[in-house]
């Protein structure tokens, strides 16, 4: 039988994290845990510091409330029909919109940095995993049809590269460093704002992006579902939705999904329209890519301008986009 000594050696790909667990959050979530690490290396002395950092992490792990974790209210699922399964689920998804309104003020601090960012030039990065990741990049990829920006203006980015889409990368999530290569990759700057998504508020990709963006000057948010957390304190501008335990416990891909894209579409919706890609209420940039938006292009010129179905068409067919027979029409 090995050693405990050497059954923790033997787990040597977990030492960089841990390592970075205890440089990088040590004593700056609480001091009980810098605190508690000096004890324990101090006191399992057989094994040096690989006891200390793996019980330190598990402390880490318990430094924050995860509600996200947290034990389902619904007991016996798999003994309940459809329709109780169903209503149970509903029941549990009315009380989300009401979380995401306690954070509108938050949401609405992240916007305006973004607003004010890409108004002088920059862009929104969106970075997480799993679900997390998969609902930044959708909203990302939304963005250039919705209200015509250029597709590097919102990006998405996914812990395993866009493989992990459709298929879970194993341990991508797990690689404090990658994030911030994966930025690099698209030359993020100080003109840029980068917002991790992720429901646990621990994603070691998503946390070691954000603390290598603060250290590099670019601004950081963050949209969570855990109070406290590690990627909320390398945020500049934390958002967190508090949804409560899932129907089934630790399924983050329901409440705190649903939540995260609530705040998601809020929040690039509203930075589009106060960046002048909304007319009214109507998607004035949208891009024409099928027949059902042209149809819409052509009402919208109609009820712009006075004008009927054909001249709408006609002036639609000759500049492109909706805006500019907007811009050339009024100027008539």
């Amino acid at each position: 039988m090995p050693s405990a000594r050497k059954r923790l050696k033997s787990r040597g790909n977990q030492i960089d994290r841990l390592l970075f667990t205890r440089d990088r959050y040590c004593g700056k979530l609480t001091p009980f845990v810098g605190n508690k690490f000096d004890q324990l290396q101090s006191r399992h002395k057989f094994a040096g510091n690989f006891v200390a950092l793996y019980l330190t992490s598990q402390i880490l792990d318990n430094s924050f409330l995860r509600i996200t974790e947290a034990g389902s209210k619904h007991q016996g699922l798999d003994k309940l029909s459809s329709r109780a399964l169903l209503e149970g689920i509903n029941a549990e998804d009315q009380t989300v919109p009401a979380a995401v309104a306690l954070a509108i003020p938050a949401i609405e601090a992240l916007a305006e940095r973004v607003v004010s960012a890409m108004q002088a030039g920059g862009r929104l990065f969106y970075m997480g995993a799993g679900t997390s990741g998969r609902l930044g990049i959708l909203d990302a990829s939304e963005c250039p049809p919705t209200y015509g920006v250029p597709f590097d203006k919102v990006v998405g980015l996914i812990a395993g590269g866009d493989s992990a889409i459709r298929k879970a990368v194993e341990f991508a999530e797990d690689d404090t460093q990658q994030g911030w290569r994966d930025l690099q990759a698209w030359n993020v700057n100080t003109n840029d704002v980068v917002v991790g998504i992720a429901a646990s508020g621990s994603t070691p990709y998503v946390v070691g992006a954000l603390q290598a963006c603060r250290a590099a000057g670019i601004s950081t948010g963050c949209i969570t579902c855990n109070p406290g957390s590690p990627v909320a304190a390398e945020a500049d501008f934390p958002v967190e939705v508090v949804v409560g335990p899932e129907f089934v416990t630790g399924s983050t891909r329901m409440k705190s999904g649903t939540a995260q894209k609530l705040v998601l579409n809020m929040l690039s919706t509203t930075v589009m329209i106060r960046l002048g890609y909304v007319k009214g209420n109507k998607m004035v940039h949208m891009q024409l890519s099928n027949n059902k938006l042209v149809d819409r292009g052509i009402r919208m010129i109609m009820q712009e301008l006075g004008v009927d179905e054909k001249t709408a068409a006609d002036w639609l067919a000759e500049f492109g986009q909706v805006h500019q027979v907007l811009a050339a029409k009024k100027q008539d």
